[in-house]
């Protein structure tokens, strides 16, 4: 809403239009103010407002107000009989109107114009809004010394309905204008192909480098592998990513600069969309991957070694056991459960990303979103995309336990 303000101060101020509005320096009017503070829920509590998001409360929809007594719209508010007691307004959606009779501050009646039919017998609901609560409200926020305008009591028509977290209604964008939900989800099948090949990669290479590394520990292999793993884990993807995309795209064209796909990819046949997309995946995947070897290396190879040096292990060789047989037999499944927690977290990594190598190479995927987010100030895709990430982590925790389950023999479920 703030976004919104400055950007019609802004436009205001350009055209050279004089700011009358109770909103001094906003370049709206009240009622566009109002507006945007039920769009967002600013006009309740925040708990209530919190509840509404999360589709445990209902939201006020549809909202129609007209005030008592008044000229607006070239129709009389009130009727010649009662003219404070009465006042007209018109419906949003369907743009009948619609005469409002109040007693003291308890609203009577409100029947359409037309065929007086009771609106409140088809869903509607009509609140009553005295000058006191209308002052309150412009107290409330607006700066101190602007002059308070001089209100009437209004009737508030308005229709209620479960929109939220738990109806899958994320909101809709307000840079966009498009619902979260369908943004997110169009984000998910670029995260997840990466995610996918990080973990694909990183578990292919570093479960039987890790092995290796503890077999050979203290040997060339071991040393020259832990220098070149820890040189990749001490570069940021994304500081590689530009190095990247300037000598082996810019200057030698070996790779695309940006994108995840050509222009023309539409019209590619098959197998020549298959090599565009890896052409385009190449130098991204390097910078997924460069960081995320270091960590996993080790933690199985000091894993394993612990196992390896264990009494069992000893026993198991004294007694005729194999060397292979016991490494692969035995140490080799109790060396795993550690790294077993560590599986659950890929779900994050499937959606998260990594938004600094998304933005270098112009990747539409989930992190640069949630970058775009931040900097545009877009509140419903913030609260819909920490959601998901969240979410995601509880499921990645879960799964974690469960995996671990799978491979501690000495955890039972029963």
């Amino acid at each position: 809403m703030d976004r919104m303000l400055q950007q019609a101060a802004g436009t205001a101020e350009g055209g050279g239009a004089k700011k009358a509005s109770s909103d001094a320096g906003s370049g709206l009017s009240e009622e566009q103010v109002e507006e945007l503070e039920e769009q967002f829920g600013l006009d309740q509590p925040m708990a209530v407002a919190y509840l509404q998001w999360l589709g445990l409360l209902p939201k006020e929809v549809r909202i129609s107000k007209g005030e008592f007594g008044v000229l607006g719209d070239g129709m009389i508010g009130g009727s010649s009989e009662d003219p404070d007691n009465t006042a007209t307004l018109v419906l949003r959606g369907d743009g009948r109107l619609v005469e409002v009779k109040k007693k003291g501050d308890s609203i009577v009646h409100a029947k359409c114009r037309v065929n007086g039919a009771d609106i409140t017998a088809e869903g509607w609901e009509i609140r009553y809004e005295s000058a006191v609560m209308r002052e309150a409200r412009f107290k409330r926020r607006s700066q101190d010394g602007v002059k308070i305008p001089t209100y009437s009591p209004r009737a508030v028509a308005y229709r209620t309905n479960f929109s939220g977290l738990l109806q899958g209604d994320l909101g809709r964008s307000t840079v966009y204008n498009d619902p979260v939900g369908q943004m997110i989800l169009e984000r998910v099948p670029v995260a997840t192909y990466f995610g996918l090949l990080t973990a694909i990669i990183t578990y292919a290479v570093c479960l039987p480098l890790g092995v290796l590394k503890a077999l050979k520990h203290r040997t060339f292999i071991d040393s020259a592998s832990s220098v070149l793993i820890f040189i990749g884990y001490s570069i940021p993807g994304f500081a590689l990513g530009a190095i990247m995309l300037v000598h082996l795209g810019a200057r030698m064209s070996l790779f695309p600069l940006f994108g995840l796909t050509s222009p023309d990819f539409a019209e590619m046949a098959s197998w020549d969309q298959v090599k565009d997309l890896a052409h385009h995946t190449v130098l991204p995947l390097l910078c997924y991957l460069v960081g995320s070897f270091a960590m996993l290396t080790m933690m199985t190879k000091n894993n394993l070694m612990d196992q390896l040096s264990a009494d069992y292990v000893r026993t198991a060789v004294a007694k005729g056991v194999g060397f292979r047989k016991a490494v692969f037999g035995h140490a080799f499944r109790n060396s795993m459960i550690p790294v077993a927690t560590s599986l659950g977290g890929l779900i994050g990594i499937f959606i998260g990303g990594s938004l600094l190598v998304e933005t270098v190479f112009d990747i539409q995927g989930f992190g640069l979103l949630q970058y775009q987010a931040v900097i545009a100030r877009d509140v419903p895709v913030i609260m819909g995309t920490l959601t998901i990430a969240a979410f995601l982590m509880l499921l990645g925790n879960v799964l974690s336990d469960m995996i671990v389950a799978m491979v501690d023999p000495r955890i039972k479920f029963k």
